[in-house]
C-alpha cells in the first residue's frame, strides 16, 4: 500500500432526529477520518466501558436538587431572555432536562442531546437526539438566532472537540446569530473543578473566547465572573433571592465561579 496515499475510514451510525414536535425519526450520519489523524471526539478505549451518564446524574442529583435548579433556572431564564430577540430561533444544545428552553420564550425553541430528553420538554420544542459534534449534519445550517449551552464543554473529551463543537455551532446559526454559553471556570474554581468525574476539559473565560474567535466568532460580551459553580453552592435558592443576585452584578464578584459567554457570527 503506498504510504502517501490517504486512506479514509468511514463509520455509518444512526441518530434519532425530531423534525417536528413530538416526531422522531432516524437520520443515517456518516463520519470520516483519515488514517493517522486524530478524531477530535474519540471513542472509550477497547476493553473501558464509556461514563454513563444517566448513572452519574442519578448518583449526583435527587428530586429535591432537580426542584430547586428548576426553580433557579425559572429566574435565569428571566434573566438570559434579554439576549433572546422577538421571533427569534433558539437552540439548546445539550439540553438535559431542558432547564434553559423551557424557561425562555422564543418563536421556535429547539433542544439536542445525545440522550433522549424529549420525555421532559414541552410538547412545542423540537428535539434532536444527536452527538453535539454531529449537529450540522442532522439540523438545518444558517438557521438559528441563538445557540445556547450552558455546563457542556467542560464533559468533552479534548480542547479539540470544544473548538469543533463552537464550529458546528457556528455553523447552525444564521449570518448575525449569536451564542451564549454558561461555562465553568478552571481559573476561579480551582481544583475543585474536578469534583465532578465527567469533568475532562478545562476553560477560562480567556481559552473560551479564544476558542469561539478560532471558530470564526466576534466576541461580544464576557462576564468572567457570573454564577456560583454549582447550584449547590452558596447561590441563594428562594426565587426572590436569586432574583436579587441577578440584579445586583457586585455579588457576583463574590461568589461567581462560571463564565458567561456571548458571541455573534458575522453577518
Amino acid at each position: 500500500m503506498n504510504a502517501l496515499a490517504s486512506i479514509v475510514l468511514v463509520t455509518t451510525s444512526f441518530i434519532a432526529v425530531t423534525l417536528e414536535p413530538g416526531v422522531i425519526v432516524d437520520v443515517q450520519v456518516t463520519n470520516t477520518t483519515e488514517q493517522g489523524g486524530e478524531d477530535p471526539h474519540p471513542a472509550p478505549r477497547a476493553g473501558i466501558p464509556p461514563i454513563v451518564l444517566k448513572e452519574v446524574y442519578e448518583q449526583r442529583f435527587d428530586q429535591a436538587d432537580h426542584a430547586a435548579k428548576e426553580a433557579i433556572w425559572r429566574e435565569l431564564g428571566r434573566y438570559l431572555q434579554r439576549f433572546i430577540v422577538p421571533g427569534a430561533r433558539v437552540v439548546d444544545i445539550a439540553c438535559d432536562l431542558g432547564y434553559f428552553i423551557r424557561n425562555v420564550k422564543a418563536a421556535d425553541r429547539w433542544a439536542t442531546d445525545i440522550r433522549d430528553m424529549q420525555h421532559a420538554l414541552p410538547a412545542d420544542v423540537h428535539f434532536v437526539r444527536a452527538d453535539g459534534l454531529e449537529l450540522a449534519n442532522v439540523m438545518p445550517n444558517d438557521h438559528f438566532d441563538l445557540a445556547f449551552f450552558s455546563n457542556y464543554l467542560e464533559h468533552l473529551p479534548s480542547t479539540e472537540a470544544v473548538l469543533q463543537q463552537l464550529r458546528v455551532t457556528f455553523s447552525l446559526l444564521k449570518p448575525g446569530g449569536r451564542v451564549l454559553i454558561l461555562q465553568p471556570n478552571i481559573r476561579l474554581i480551582g481544583g475543585s473543578y474536578w469534583d465532578f468525574i465527567d469533568h475532562q476539559t478545562a476553560l477560562t473565560e480567556k481559552s473560551l473566547a479564544e476558542a469561539a474567535t478560532m471558530a470564526g466568532f466576534q466576541t461580544k460580551k464576557v462576564i468572567a465572573r457570573f454564577l456560583p459553580y454549582t447550584t449547590k453552592s452558596r447561590l441563594p435558592q428562594h426565587p426572590l433571592l436569586v432574583r436579587a443576585y441577578l440584579a445586583f452584578p457586585p455579588a457576583w464578584w463574590v461568589m461567581g465561579k462560571q463564565t458567561l459567554y456571548l458571541g455573534e457570527k458575522p453577518a
